[in-house]
């Protein structure tokens, strides 16, 4: 039997930083595929104008999960502010819990 006491606040591991891979690749394709779109609406195509627009919603709800993702995979404020360019308390203003 340990004679040693528990401590009150057990220590969790930091959860491992997964290791990133392809996401300039694929960020990259992503901005050719809107760029494309904006081409194609430019000769012509009036009525893909909303879609193009709308697509501006889409890549907001995307940033939403991916900070909801990161502080899930235990990443602070301030590393997500940083990488983003506002500081911490913005990030969590934006996408924190709500009360």
């Amino acid at each position: 039997m340990s004679t040693v006491k528990k401590p009150l606040t057990p220590r969790v591991p930091r959860q491992k930083r997964r290791t990133v891979v392809e996401n300039d690749e694929f960020a990259a394709f992503g901005r050719r595929i809107i760029r494309a779109h904006g081409r194609r609406v430019a000769t012509g195509d009036v009525e893909a104008l909303r879609d193009l627009v709308a697509l501006s919603s889409v890549i907001d709800d995307a940033i939403g999960e991916a900070v909801i993702g990161l502080r899930a995979f235990g990443y602070s404020w301030s590393e997500i502010g940083s990488r983003l360019g506002i500081s911490k308390q913005a990030a969590q203003q934006r996408w924190g819990d709500k009360p």
